[in-house]
């Protein structure tokens, strides 16, 4: 198959299609384009992302990431003259999908008209969880292009396509770029850290979910940000306490607490460690750059305890044979080599898989991967209408498959 998928759930706007081969779960991914393009600069001056903005910002940039997606795919290709493609210029149902994104709606009758339907089996949107207006926008995007194009449009948990990055294998000695699924030995456990989630998922099956872990409070990736801004590092946060944090040298002179490390469960808080970091920086007073970078030290290194000590926690309570990583912390080194540390002593027997780090942030790819492994699955697409943006979806409301 060849899908099309769109990412609009926070501040990048994406779109990326895949080609996929095989039959599930033994399917290949290759990889005909993967546009993303951040908003995060358009941020750093609110030290977060500003809702509205976001919103705006996926309405002006969606057709020309579409347009580079084509072009990238070498599926762009002008309409012949004997197309009626100007008729979705039209079409009341198209038009009316976007009326409430008067620039995206624009662009839209200006750009689809002028090109041939491009070879594509399915399309793909996030329908959460994530900032809902900025969800519609991408949705309402996918809706208007389903029409257009007469193609089936399947909706995808964000959170889920991060779980899928993880099971992705690169495939050696390819002229593209092409993933395998890695054989998946279940029980499985997801541990999935991101700016807006942290959480533990029981994967007994393919596409079956349980939570069994999940933050009260902050995620992790807010933490890192929240932190960041007292520290005075810019947005995003996560980057930059990392790249602070690898400076530090020698026996740290202060220590920061473990939150809910031994509350007998596999919940998560850090909202108590972004407070001791605000008392530690006020008792201190004006901090040193050496001091930001123990502060940075100590607080990394607090939040990889605790991830990787839950993490082993729940895969022994469970007996899980696989664990899987992903989300945009997932990125981080230290707690990458904190959870392959802990997980190397106990337990033994489970394999650790870690989201390629060029996946872990927000994209469209991983969102087109998860609607292929469904319809390889052989799930169908609802009709448009029924989709809705959903932005506290969560994966143990997906129905199984």
């Amino acid at each position: 198959m060849k899908i099309l998928a769109i990412e609009t759930s926070c501040d990048e706007t994406a779109v990326s299609i895949i080609l996929t081969e095989g039959v599930f779960p033994d399917i290949s991914v290759r990889v005909l384009s993967n546009v993303v393009l951040s908003q995060t600069k358009l941020h750093v001056h609110y030290g977060g992302v500003f809702p509205s903005l976001a919103v705006r910002e996926h309405g002006r940039n969606l057709v020309p990431v579409l347009q580079q997606a084509l072009e990238d795919a070498g599926l762009l290709k002008p309409a012949s003259p004997t197309s009626n493609y100007s008729l979705i210029r039209t079409n009341k149902r198209i038009v009316s999908v976007m009326e409430r994104e008067a620039e995206l709606q624009a662009q839209f009758l200006k750009f689809v008209p002028t090109i041939e339907k491009p070879n594509l089996d399915a399309l793909a949107v996030t329908y959460g969880p994530g900032l809902e207006p900025a969800l519609w926008v991408g949705i309402n995007f996918a809706k208007a292009l389903a029409l257009a194009w007469d193609m089936p449009l399947m909706p995808i948990n964000h959170m889920e396509g991060h779980v899928f990055t993880a099971f992705l294998n690169h495939a050696e000695n390819q002229k593209t770029t092409t993933y395998n699924l890695k054989p998946a030995i279940f029980p499985a456990l997801a541990l999935l850290i991101s700016g807006g989630h942290t959480e533990l998922a029981l994967m007994r099956d393919w596409f079956a979910y349980e939570i069994v872990g999940e933050t009260k409070d902050d995620a992790a990736g807010e933490a890192f940000d929240k932190v960041a801004r007292m520290l005075g590092l810019p947005y995003p946060g996560g980057p930059e306490i990392a790249r602070l944090a690898a400076r530090f040298r020698g026996t740290p002179s202060i220590t920061l607490p473990r939150p809910m490390i031994d509350s007998g469960d596999f919940n998560f808080s850090f909202s108590g460690l972004k407070t001791a970091v605000l008392y530690k920086i006020k008792e201190l007073g004006e901090i040193s750059e050496d001091m930001k970078t123990e502060i940075a030290h100590e607080f990394q290194e607090a939040v990889a305890e605790v991830l990787a000590l839950k993490t082993v926690a729940a895969a022994e309570h469970y007996g899980v044979k696989t664990i899987l990583v992903a989300g945009g912390v997932s990125a981080n080194q230290r707690i990458r080599e904190e959870l392959t540390r802990a997980i190397n002593r106990r337990p033994p027997t489970a394999d650790l898989l870690f989201a390629p780090k060029g996946l872990t942030g927000d994209n469209a790819f991983m969102i087109a991967v998860a609607a292929a492994a469904r319809f390889a699955r052989g799930a169908s697409a609802p009709s448009p209408n029924t989709i809705t943006a959903q932005g506290g979806a969560r994966l143990d409301s997906l129905p199984a498959i």
